[in-house]
């Protein structure tokens, strides 16, 4: 059996490929901001993990999800798999609340990215992660 590497997709591009195809692909706003939310995660991360996963979603990774990346008709949504167990001390979270695990961030046409919150976010994700 094969194994399969999680930086490359089945067809044999990498992930990091296939997430900048998705994001020129988009070719608006919301390819922006899933251009502009990538470059933070790996400022925030420089040794984060790129993979696609569930029909193309684009998840970042670092000794477990870290979040993904959906793009929606109106809006980018960035979800944090453990980030009710995060402090969002600049209240980036605004979606997914009622959860006991998940928390996201919807971020809509014109919306300003806090990219010194957003990297804060992402290094607690990491912290906690690599803790457990």
């Amino acid at each position: 059996m094969k194994k399969i590497d999680p930086k490359e997709d089945e067809d044999g591009g990498s992930a990091s490929e296939l997430i900048e195809a998705k994001i020129k692909a988009l070719s608006d706003w919301r390819g922006e901001t899933l251009a502009r939310v990538r470059t933070l995660i790996k400022q925030a991360d420089p040794d984060v993990v790129e993979e696609l996963k569930w029909r193309g979603v684009p998840v970042w990774s670092h000794a477990g999800i870290i979040c993904t990346g959906e793009t929606y008709k109106n809006a980018v949504k960035m979800t944090f798999a453990k980030g009710a167990a995060l402090e969002d001390l600049s209240g980036l979270f605004n979606a997914s609340l009622e959860g006991n695990t998940r928390r996201a961030i919807d971020f809509h046409e014109g919306d300003r990215i806090d990219e010194d919150a957003l990297k804060t976010l992402i290094r607690a994700a990491v912290a906690l992660n690599t803790s457990t």
